[in-house]
């Protein structure tokens, strides 16, 4: 990418509608305590803002997903469509969880972590299936329903898809990593 310039800057909160008021606090004293990623644009169209909230808060926030997994799901998600802010958020999130550095960069090389469990295993592959192939093989579609279940299947897949067009709306907004921010691995 040779241009940077973000295409939504920040907008004011005393420049908001009443109808951007209403989303903008609901966003600020939710589970997610603010507005970032792709929300400072979306916010221009607060029907919208608000259902992909709405989508978000149930993938991210009410998923049976372990967080964990959910947060390694990102990063493959955000490393497979080159989501720069995407990585840098929820890597950093998945560091805080603990999941290891060698890790990490082994999904920034768009390899499968050594060391991962049998559950982390099980959904490393089923995302790479979807990422990779557009779809997933019985016997790995099927290994993880018989580990996880109808519901968690449903959540994983959920996941890769919201994640999906939230890394699609940061990249093409052009949302910048902050200044000493995570930096996902260059192709």
């Amino acid at each position: 990418m040779t241009n940077t310039t973000p295409r939504f800057p920040h907008l004011p909160v005393e420049s908001l509608s009443p109808e951007q008021k209403v989303v903008y606090d609901k966003l600020v004293n939710g589970p997610r305590k603010g507005i970032r990623g792709p929300f400072g644009a979306l916010l221009r169209n607060p029907t919208l803002a608000d259902r992909v909230s709405q989508l978000g808060d149930s993938v991210r926030f009410e998923s049976s997903l372990p967080d964990t997994i959910r947060e390694m799901m990102i990063l493959m998600v955000a490393r497979f469509f080159k989501a720069r802010y995407e990585w840098h958020a929820h890597g950093m999130i998945l560091k805080g969880l603990g999941f290891a550095d060698d890790k990490i960069e082994a999904i920034g090389r768009r390899q499968r972590p050594e060391g991962l469990t049998e559950d982390e295993t099980i959904v490393f592959d089923f995302v790479t299936e979807l990422l990779n192939d557009g779809e997933i093989t019985d016997p790995t579609f099927d290994k993880a329903k018989s580990r996880f279940g109808e519901i968690t299947v449903l959540d994983i897949l959920a996941t890769a898809g919201y994640f999906g067009f939230v890394s699609m709306i940061l990249n093409a907004i052009r949302l910048q990593v902050p200044e000493g921010g995570m930096i996902m691995p260059e192709d």
